[in-house]
């Protein structure tokens, strides 16, 4: 994960409990939550709610992650994209590329620190974002604490950790991967509000296929919270 000034934050836990707990913190709407993605089968993604807004992975930094890409970036006019420059933020990345992308969906108490920070950094460009995500006394603290809230123990931060943090989300038709250490969003084909959690799946599914070896994904779903 590139950094900038050193910072470094702890990583945060691939926990649904936790990313709930955080992002209503951050002042996102309770009507949305976090669910854990079990598996690939029709009847496995037919538990998780409908509609689906995002999807999240964790996957492992590997050799063959770093050479062997998939889908294609380009610059897309009205996502909202930000670099991380900040170490092991990327989960307070990917969850801010889900929201962020999601407003007509996920509402957001203006009072609270991601309402602010999105209207603060509107106009930027991705680096200054980035710098801006940094900066952040707000948001950085909540992280620190959800960080500290994991089923494990959060580990030293200057611990390297190899797992990274990306969001999946629809816009315009298309299925977007917001990975903050790219220098654009990455375009994975088509895809519909309905079919969203489907086409992602099959994205996830070609990530853990570059690297059979690897057995550290996780996968949750930004859904309706009935």
């Amino acid at each position: 994960m590139a950094e900038t000034k050193k910072i470094r934050w702890l990583p945060l836990e691939s926990n649904p409990e936790v990313m709930n707990k955080y992002m209503y913190n951050l002042g996102a709407s309770s009507d949305w939550a976090f669910f854990d993605v079990f598996g690939f089968d029709e009847d496995l993604l037919g538990m998780i709610p409908k509609p689906v807004a995002a999807v999240m992975l964790l996957f492992p930094i590997s050799d063959k992650s770093e050479t062997v890409s998939i889908g294609t970036e380009e610059e897309v006019e009205g996502l909202y994209y930000m670099k991380q420059t900040v170490g092991n933020a990327c989960g307070t990345v990917g969850i801010i590329h889900a929201l962020a992308n999601n407003g007509n969906q996920v509402s957001l108490d203006e009072s609270k620190a991601l309402s602010a920070f999105l209207k603060r950094t509107a106009s930027m460009n991705k680096d200054e974002r980035a710098v801006a995500l940094g900066e952040d006394e707000s948001i950085g603290s909540a992280h620190e604490s959800s960080a500290q809230e994991g089923q494990t123990e959060a580990p030293d931060i200057n611990t390297k950790v190899n797992l990274h943090f990306v969001a999946f989300v629809h816009h315009n038709g298309g299925l977007y991967e917001m990975d903050g250490r790219k220098s654009a969003p990455t375009r994975h084909g088509n895809t519909t509000p309905g079919t969203l959690l489907e086409d992602s799946m099959k994205v996830a599914k070609q990530f853990m296929e570059r690297d059979p070896g690897e057995l550290s994904f996780t996968i949750t779903a930004l859904a309706a919270n009935s």
